[in-house]
């Protein structure tokens, strides 16, 4: 059976647990953020019934079935209502050890294993692995020193740094931005929080490549005529998708780069100079892929469903 641990909410979950379905492979979702309130787990040892139960809503996950576990997008523990706010860090913590400590026993081949995957989300450290494995990276200043920020400013010239933030929410989403004129008596206040500040790479267009194990999905995005050429998000109605290929170099590069990370599935993005050079931004190991997929058709879900059927033993 295939565990995939998110919420009714996750377009992708639910498509590849209907991909699944229409195949017949046993799935099962985990909601994280139905626990302890609505869901009871029980685990067993030294008994002669030894194992592992989780019902979520009244309906029984035998999570002992389990082969292969997909982390998706797991949800925060949900605590009972009215418990005493002295105690609720405490019982939050312990959800927490019971919860992770009961799938790290299960012993799944996991999409991506959890502690990888938290480690791989960190763009410092993307940045790293991603130049040691031969990708081209642009100029990079990571500082909450407002001196360096403005030295690196004028080393690139006017219009050439953009900045970003490490983690995108939902609730304090930023797109990449360009530095503008009027920001520069502003960059002292990096002291408060640090800043990616990179150079700017002119791109004829941004490439989407979607790394499911060894396989390469990407596409070409192109910024609407006169649209924001530094994020394509922000006018995605206008942009233009195409299925693309990546250059063989870049593609090798990206496979040693998800070993190295430890991470089996992961959305990386890139810009394509207009040399034909592939410059590597970043990777999200639980990046999105629906946007692309309904823009190109590309079967990226059924690429999910295949790559986690496989891991299950699977055709």
């Amino acid at each position: 059976m295939i565990v995939v641990v998110s919420h009714p909410e996750d377009d992708h979950a639910t498509r590849v647990l209907a991909a699944l379905s229409a195949r017949q492979h046993p799935a099962a979702l985990v909601d994280t953020g139905r626990f302890p309130a609505q869901a009871i787990l029980t685990q067993r040892f030294g008994t002669a019934d030894r194992g592992v139960r989780l019902v979520v809503g009244g309906e029984d996950v035998d999570l002992a079935e389990a082969r292969v576990g997909w982390w998706r997008r797991p949800r925060p523990f949900a605590l009972h209502e009215g418990i005493d706010p002295d105690v609720a860090s405490f019982a939050y913590s312990e959800c927490h050890e019971a919860m992770m400590g009961v799938l790290a026993a299960l012993g799944l081949a996991w999409v991506n294993p959890p502690a990888l995957d938290e480690a791989a989300h960190h763009k410092p450290f993307q940045l790293q692995v991603a130049t040691e494995v031969g990708l081209r990276v642009p100029r990079t200043l990571i500082t909450n020193e407002p001196g360096a920020a403005v030295d690196f400013h004028r080393q690139n010239g006017p219009g050439r740094t953009v900045y970003k933030t490490f983690l995108a929410t939902e609730e304090h989403w930023r797109e990449t931005r360009i530095l503008q004129p009027d920001e520069i008596g502003m960059l002292d206040t990096v002291a408060y929080a640090p800043v990616i500040f990179q150079e700017f790479v002119p791109a004829v267009a941004d490439i989407r490549a979607t790394v499911l194990g060894e396989t390469v999905i990407a596409a070409a995005i192109t910024p609407a005529p006169q649209g924001y050429a530094y994020d394509y998000r922000m006018d995605m109605a206008g942009a233009r998708f195409e299925p693309t290929t990546v250059r063989p170099d870049t593609q090798q590069a990206l496979l040693a780069l998800m070993r190295r990370l430890g991470i089996v599935y992961g959305a990386v993005d890139l810009r394509r100079t207009p040399e034909g050079e592939e410059v590597f931004l970043e990777v999200n190991p639980a990046g999105e892929w629906l946007f692309v997929e309904e823009r190109t058709g590309q079967p990226i879900t059924e690429a999910m469903a295949d790559l986690l059927m496989s891991m299950d033993g699977g055709p």
